[in-house]
This record gives structure tokens, sequence and C-alpha cells, in this order.
């Protein structure tokens, strides 16, 4: 449907209720599981796939015009733990910031891990870099 033009997008209301219980919100969960279920695993459609939850969701939402970030437009943003959008979805990144017309309205500091290697703790980090 994409290759034809159709404007397809990705969403859900379902948020800890009796039809989907695991609901969260997280609009990641569901592009992860529309790209597998959709099976867009190539590296394109994965980059392209950003869009099914942004710009093509607000189109049919009928809110295009004001959807992205432009002078003029609301500063309605999310800035995610991630180096980019693969990594975001790969690692379904923490929202460090929740941004409503300008103003951060939830903050989140992400997780620290660590392996022990003989007897010393390391600070690991499970961030893609494509270099």
């Amino acid at each position: 449907m994409l290759d034809a033009g159709i404007n397809v997008c990705f969403g859900h209301d379902d948020v800890l209720d009796p039809w989907y219980p695991l609901g969260s919100g997280n609009m990641l969960q569901v592009l992860q599981m529309g790209v597998h279920v959709c099976q867009l695993m190539g590296h394109q459609q994965l980059k392209n796939g950003w869009k099914l939850i942004s710009e093509n969701s607000a189109r049919a939402l009928c809110i295009g015009e004001r959807h992205g970030i432009d002078v003029g437009k609301p500063a309605h943003c999310l800035i995610l733990d991630a180096s980019d959008g693969f990594d975001a979805l790969r690692r379904q990144a923490v929202v460090r910031y929740s941004i409503r017309n300008g103003e951060i309205i939830a903050r989140t500091e992400p997780s620290r891990s660590e392996i022990i290697w003989n007897g010393q703790p390391k600070t690991v980090s499970f961030h893609h870099s494509r270099g």
C-alpha cells in the first residue's frame, strides 16, 4: 500500500484496558510490532517506518499542518535516549524528555548497565553506532 501511495499509519488507543491490557501508550512498541508483522526489515523500510507513527499518523488525523518541528508549530516532541532512529527502535529507547507546547512535562533518567569482568565493573552501552 505504501508503494501505491496510500497513507498507512500505525496507532493504538489501548492503555491498560480490557481489549489490550499490555498497552502503555509507547508508540515505539507499536512501531516495533508493526515492522515485525509487516516484515519491514530492510534498512530503508526501518528508516521510513518512523513515518508510520508520525507524519502518516498526523495526516490520517488531519493534523499534518501542526505536525513537525518548525516555526509557528506547537513544539510537541519527544527526545529519546538513542543515537538515531534505528537505535531507538532496536533498543526501545527511553523517552528522556516529553515536551508539550515547548515545556518539558516529563523526564526520565536512563538506566545504567554494568558487567563484571575479572572482578571489575565495566559500564556497558547497548547503543548502536554505524559510524
